[in-house]
């Protein structure tokens, strides 16, 4: 039986979030970057001194990565742009897919420096979306007819992915090559979770290979060992958790987002912290996300 933990944290950031999603930590600067994808907002937290900034995005973004000092990568339904650190400028870069009708989703760069980032329906129509493999401007469709991508990570060496579509709630395991991120062989079912309460949602694996995924709908983060075996549930104080990222200097920290899409009033006042920003209060063996490589 999977232990559960009470919730032990606290609350990083108090701004409801519609769709809180995309953590990221960008340890040059030791700042955490999230988007609210609904509110085509880019929040970015300084850890040291707790300054928060908030960028207005002209779309929705949903996956920030680090190329340089001056550079970032950002994934959004009008395609991939790289923004500038110093002014929020953006410069259109690639494009994923040629569908008005869909979004960018769950996004996660791999250690070769190739970005997987996923595409959904604007309201998660069936089989709309896909995950894509990103090597400089070279994009690849990996898989297609996929509802609500999510779960994307990756081992700490490169030679696994992970990946879900929450409408099935298969936790999959594909074997990798580390040093292009591409895939060597079919996706496998590393965890059923069809017929457990809530949705497998943003995961992020750390540096002994556990895949720490937040549960859409079960306000907790679970955790798995990477045979598939749930070794660990610790909650949060909102029902809606959608991703993770590791924090801090030394990534010993976890960074939760949540979201309030689909609350009605009543909803919402019984939820008070759907779309805020929480720091699980654990430590942590993380590690930092690789940067993008053009």
């Amino acid at each position: 039986m999977t232990d559960t933990h009470s919730f032990s944290g606290r609350i990083l950031c108090d701004t409801n979030c519609q769709l809180g999603e995309g953590p990221t930590y960008d340890p040059a600067t030791d700042t955490a970057f999230w988007f609210d994808i609904r509110g085509q907002k880019l929040h970015a937290l300084h850890l040291a001194t707790m300054a928060k900034t908030v960028h207005d995005l002209p779309f929705l973004g949903s996956v920030l990565a680090v190329i340089d000092a001056e550079r970032q990568l950002v994934v959004s339904d009008q395609g991939l742009f790289i923004r500038a650190t110093a002014n929020g400028k953006l410069t259109p870069f690639a494009t994923l897919e040629d569908r008005a009708q869909n979004r960018s989703n769950d996004g996660r760069v791999h250690p070769s420096g190739a970005l997987w980032a996923s595409t959904m329906g604007r309201r998660a129509e069936k089989h709309s979306g896909a995950i894509y493999h990103v090597a400089g401007e070279t994009v690849t469709k990996l898989y297609s007819d996929i509802t609500i991508p999510n779960g994307i990570c990756f081992s700490p060496d490169g030679s696994i992915g992970y990946f879900t579509d929450t409408d099935i709630n298969h936790l999959m395991r594909v074997a990798l090559d580390p040093k292009t991120g591409l895939p060597t062989g079919e996706p496998q079912v590393l965890s059923d979770e069809s017929g457990t309460p809530g949705g497998v949602d943003g995961s992020v694996c750390d540096a002994d290979g556990l895949i720490w995924n937040a549960r859409w709908g079960s306000n907790a983060v679970e955790v798995y060992k990477p045979d598939g075996t749930k070794i660990a549930r610790y909650l949060v104080p909102a029902s809606q958790s959608s991703c993770s990222a590791f924090i801090g200097e030394k990534a010993d920290r976890l960074l939760v987002t949540s979201a309030w899409q689909d609350m009605d009033a009543a909803g919402r006042l019984a939820d008070p912290h759907a779309g805020q920003t929480f720091e699980l209060g654990i430590p942590v063996k993380g590690r930092f996300e690789p940067k993008f490589l053009l």
